[in-house]
């Protein structure tokens, strides 16, 4: 698990691939590897990663096909700035909200603009990710666990303070950027509470609005 707070900013040093997947080194900056140890999770832009070498300034770890089909990992090469986090301890301060490290879709920013001091980005996720984003919810974007500011439809916005701009790889992002994106987790567990005995059916699919209405949760 993590919070979402980055605690650094490092970079991809190599790509390497390995019997179809990939093995990558990350280079980790500023963040502290003394605590680290073979096996500990890293989330590199929201991924959680297991370190399986380190070499002192990094870690390399492997990224599965699976990885790589469901988040913008495929988009990264070396050089590519990344936002690091140490996995949360029992005694860390949760400073952000629960993060997995497990993508839930791949986001698009679609604007960005000069907002006094800050930068206001609008960013579409992919539909079927639309109704977990709430006002004034929280999402992680690319690691970063951030406050939305406004919904419509699958387009959410957020407004970015200079300090998180200086401290995560934000900064970078412009119109075309892919993110990765992982919804609030207790909107998905609640999801699944809401299903019932639905949810051991094979091919459920979630609160679709036929479901919801079925069920009393909306007026037929």
């Amino acid at each position: 698990m993590f919070t979402g707070i980055i605690e650094s900013i490092g970079a991809i040093g190599a790509m390497t691939p390995k019997d179809g997947d990939v093995r990558v080194l990350v280079e980790t900056g500023k963040l502290d590897l003394a605590d680290v140890k073979l096996g500990d999770s890293i989330a590199v832009n929201g991924v959680c990663l297991t370190a399986v070498e380190l070499p002192g300034n990094g870690f390399w770890a492997d990224v599965s096909r699976e990885t790589l089909a469901r988040t913008a990992f495929v988009d990264l090469k070396p050089g590519s700035r990344v936002n690091l986090e140490k996995a949360l301890m029992p005694t860390s301060r949760l400073g952000g909200h629960l993060v997995s490290g497990h993508v839930d879709g791949v986001g698009e920013v679609v604007a960005r603009e000069e907002n006094a001091r800050a930068v206001q980005f609008r960013i579409r996720a992919p539909r079927e990710l639309a109704k977990y984003i709430a006002l004034k919810g929280s999402i992680t974007v690319d690691g970063t666990s951030l406050t939305v500011n406004a919904v419509n439809g699958a387009e959410f916005e957020l407004t970015i303070v200079p300090h998180t701009l200086a401290e995560t790889i934000m900064v970078d992002y412009r119109p075309g950027r892919k993110v990765n994106l992982e919804v609030d987790l207790l909107a998905r567990y609640l999801e699944r509470l809401l299903m019932g005995d639905k949810a051991a059916e094979p091919n459920a699919s979630g609160l679709t609005e036929s479901f919801l209405a079925d069920h009393g949760y909306l007026n037929k």
